[in-house]
C-alpha cells in the first residue's frame, strides 16, 4: 500500500509540473494557427497513440455499453474543457488563463455539495478559498486585467472549461471501475479530435498543413507526448488511488510552474 502511495504521489507530482508547463505550450502552439486546427490536430495524435497501443496489445474494442462514458468524456474532457481552454489562453494571457484553471478544485467542492453526495468540511472550504486566493496574489498583477473588457470572453472560456472539467473528474472517479479509463482515453481523444478538426474546417477557420511553422509542430509534439499522453496517464493513476480533493491540488501548483516556465522559455517577465 505505501509503495501504491509513494507512486500515486509521484505521479501527481509529474501531473504539477507538466501541465503546468503545457499551459505555455498551448500558448506557443496556437500562436500561429487557429486554436480548434491545433487540438484537432494534437488530439488526434494523441488518441491514435493511445489506441493503436491498446489494439497492438490485444486489447478488444469498446463493447456496446461502454461508448457511453467514451462519448461523454470526450465532450467534457476534450471538445468542451481542452477545446475552451485553449481558445481562451489564445485571448488572454497566460497568467490569467491560470488563474482560470486553479478554479477547478472550487468547482468540484461545488458540485459535489449541490448534489448531496458528499459533505463538505468546513476546514476543507477555507483551504480550498485561501489556496485560490493565494494564486490570485501570486498573479495579482494580471487581476486588472479581469476588468478589461476585450478579456472577458477569455476569461468566460476559461470558466466553462474547468467546470467540465470538474465534471469529468467526478465522473471518471466514480465510473472508472466499469471501465478501462486508459484504453477508454484513446477513444475519447481520437473522437474529440476528429471532431474538432471537422469543426475547424466547416468554420473555415484553418491554415494549411504546410504552412504549419516548425516551430508550431514542436510545440504540439510536447503537447501530445509529454501532455496528452505521459501526463494523462500520470493523472488517471493518481485519481483513481487518492482522493478526489488532494489530486486537485495540481490546478493551484500549475499557475506557479507556468509563469516559471514562461519566464524560462519564452522570456516572459518575472516579477
Amino acid at each position: 500500500m505505501v509503495k501504491t502511495d509513494q507512486k500515486a504521489y509521484f505521479a501527481l507530482a509529474l501531473v504539477c509540473l507538466v501541465w503546468g508547463v503545457s499551459w505555455v505550450g498551448t500558448k506557443e502552439a496556437v500562436r500561429y494557427m487557429p486554436t480548434f486546427q491545433m487540438v484537432g490536430i494534437r488530439q488526434t495524435l494523441a488518441g491514435t497513440a493511445y489506441v493503436l497501443f491498446f489494439l497492438l496489445r490485444g486489447a478488444k474494442l469498446p463493447r456496446k455499453k461502454e461508448w457511453y462514458p467514451i462519448l461523454l468524456l470526450s465532450l467534457l474532457n476534450f471538445m468542451i474543457s481542452n477545446g475552451l481552454a485553449s481558445w481562451g489562453v489564445k485571448l488572454t494571457t497566460a497568467g490569467l488563463s491560470a488563474i482560470m484553471g486553479a478554479i477547478f478544485p472550487l468547482w468540484l467542492v461545488l458540485i459535489l455539495a449541490v448534489r448531496g453526495g458528499n459533505r463538505i468540511p468546513g476546514m476543507a472550504w477555507s483551504g480550498i478559498l485561501v489556496g485560490f486566493g493565494g494564486v490570485c496574489i501570486v498573479f495579482y498583477e494580471h487581476l486588472h486585467e479581469l476588468f478589461n473588457y476585450s478579456f472577458l470572453g477569455g476569461i468566460f472560456l476559461g470558466l466553462m472549461a474547468s467546470l467540465a472539467w470538474a465534471y469529468g473528474t467526478i465522473y471518471t472517479k466514480e465510473f472508472a471501475s466499469t471501465f478501462n479509463p486508459y484504453h477508454s482515453i484513446g477513444w475519447q481523444m481520437l473522437i474529440s479530435g476528429i471532431t474538432l478538426s471537422l469543426f475547424a474546417k466547416a468554420t473555415g477557420d484553418v491554415i494549411p498543413v504546410g504552412e504549419i511553422r516548425l516551430y508550431t509542430w514542436g510545440a504540439i509534439f510536447f503537447l501530445v507526448v509529454v501532455s496528452s499522453v505521459i501526463a494523462f496517464v500520470a493523472y488517471l493513476y493518481a485519481l483513481q488511488r487518492l482522493p478526489t480533493g488532494l489530486v486537485s491540488v495540481y490546478a493551484y501548483i500549475n499557475p506557479i510552474v507556468a509563469v516559471l516556465a514562461g519566464s524560462l522559455f519564452t522570456g516572459e517577465p518575472l516579477t
